[in-house]
Formats: structure tokens, C-alpha cells, sequence
């Protein structure tokens, strides 16, 4: 499967818009008709950054996850049981009382305790975390998604319908699809459509998704300090077969494929620049 990707990097070069604001985008996909699990996100950010793979094997109790950021904080990642994590920023919102925001590396903290999504929702209500501008997404194995948003002082969970959730910068609830003003958001969902009408012998594998999460990168670009952004990485995970792949910067010659549970059992702790 691993040896499909470069048809979809090539795909990036050639379906490019262009934003004024950062535009993280993130899928999580069940295939109706195998079962199979997708993970992709498109990381959108500054280019002076040095991200990097920090992989963990577990120890003790904790589990081994493998997540991708930078300055010692995970953007999103995987774990060995297949939990998967996520964030996209949201305009600015009131949490609710008596919750704060996360201290340290939430995203290695719930890849390290938790083993189902259901798990990671707990985790996060027991320690009463919230986000003030930005929503979760967490799934896993099994199917299970959701979407965590806290908005006016309330959290909301936004569940897994049609076997797929997308997350862009807007809050999900509350908001009617009349009044969905990304158009990101949209076209991830055709796409994802075209996928469910495939007919039935056409395989879906992390290629096919991997090109409707093409359709949203962003080419580099310069604000108006001067500062070069644009998407910085993407991931694509098989959460079944336990694959992932990064693409840094939609550079064809910096990819990286991890198979997840081998790199985990080597007891190794290792980082991987992607500089």
C-alpha cells in the first residue's frame, strides 16, 4: 500500500488554494464497506519551526505512541492501541467554569493513558481540561470519533455520523451547514462522498483518502510580517494495518513511513527531524 503514496504527493502540486488565515485540516474515515480506519490531517503553520516524530515505546503504564510537533509538543499522533488525536484552531471561546487549560504535553499524556476515545474524553473530564480556541478530535480502532468543543462555558461532543468526521477552524456545533463559511470543509465532505459511491470492488486505501485531504494543503506563502507559511506537514495513518506516513512540507523526496507497532517494539525511544 505504502508503495501507491507517490501518485499522491504528486496530486498536492496541482490542487492548491490559497487562504488568509491558517487552515489545519483533519479526517477521520471508516470505509462502510471493509471497516478499515483513516487518520490524515494537513498541519498548516509557520515554516521557521523544526517539527519532528518523537517515538515512545511504552513502559510501566504507560503505552507506546508515536506523535509529530515541535518545541517538546505533540500536534497530533497515534498510539500502540490505535488511539489517534488531533487539534485545529477555532475562534476564541469561554470555557467552562472551574476547567483550564492543559499544562505540558496533553497530546503524549492521553496517547500515553489512554486506549479508546471514550477513554481520552474521560481523561480530559477528569482533569477538567478544556480549550478556549481550539477543538479535539479523537478516535480509534474500533470506529469510535469525536469531535471535543467547548463553547460558551459549555463542552460539546460532536459524535461520528456517516462514518466520517472532518474538523477545519470553525466550531461543528451549533453551526447549520447554511452557515459553514469554510470551504474546506465542503469539499473534504464531496470528496468523502465520491469515496462511499465507489463501487464495491474499488479498493479504498490511505492513497484514496490521502487525495481527497490533497484537495486542502496550502502552498507556501508570506504574511504580511514577512513570516513563510503554509502546510508544513502531513500525516496519513491506517489505523487497521497500524501505517503511517509523513510528508514534510509537500516534498516528494522528505516522506517518512512508519510501520507503527514495529517501531514501538524496538524498546527504543527515538526523535526523527524533519528538517
Amino acid at each position: 500500500m505504502m508503495r501507491n503514496l507517490k501518485p499522491l504527493i504528486l496530486f498536492f502540486s496541482i490542487t492548491i488554494f490559497s487562504i488568509k488565515a491558517f487552515a489545519c485540516t483533519i479526517v477521520y474515515y471508516v470505509d462502510s464497506k471493509t471497516g478499515k480506519v483513516f487518520f490524515v490531517n494537513n498541519e498548516d503553520y509557520f515554516y521557521h519551526v523544526k517539527p519532528y516524530i518523537e517515538i515512545i515505546p511504552g513502559s510501566g503504564n504507560e503505552l507506546g505512541r508515536i506523535w509529530y510537533g515541535w518545541d517538546n509538543f505533540g500536534q497530533g499522533g497515534v498510539n500502540e492501541k490505535g488511539l489517534v488525536i488531533d487539534g485545529a484552531v477555532t475562534p476564541e471561546q469561554k470555557i467552562p467554569l472551574g476547567y483550564s487549560a492543559p499544562k505540558g504535553n496533553i497530546t503524549d499524556d492521553i496517547l500515553a493513558k489512554c486506549s479508546t476515545a471514550d477513554e481520552a474524553v474521560q481523561y480530559l473530564e477528569l482533569g477538567k481540561i478544556a480549550l478556549k480556541n481550539a477543538h479535539i478530535l479523537i478516535g480509534d480502532k474500533s470506529g469510535k470519533a469525536v469531535i471535543l468543543e467547548w463553547i460558551n462555558g459549555v463542552k460539546q461532543i460532536v459524535l461520528i455520523n456517516n462514518h466520517r468526521l472532518v474538523a477545519t477552524n470553525f466550531n461543528l456545533s451549533g453551526t447549520s451547514p447554511t452557515e459553514v463559511t469554510c470551504w474546506r470543509y465542503p469539499l473534504i465532505q464531496k470528496g468523502l462522498d465520491e469515496l462511499d459511491a465507489r463501487d464495491i470492488k474499488d479498493t479504498i486505501d490511505l492513497k484514496a483518502v490521502g487525495n481527497v485531504l490533497a484537495k486542502a494543503v496550502q502552498l507556501p506563502q508570506t504574511d504580511a510580517a514577512g513570516k513563510v507559511w503554509g502546510t508544513l506537514y502531513t500525516t496519513f495513518i491506517d489505523v487497521t494495518e497500524m501505517k503511517l506516513v509523513l510528508v514534510y512540507k509537500l516534498n516528494n523526496s522528505n516522506i517518512h513511513k512508519l510501520d507503527i507497532l514495529n517501531e514501538l517494539q524496538t524498546g527504543k525511544k527515538r526523535r526523527i527531524k524533519l528538517e
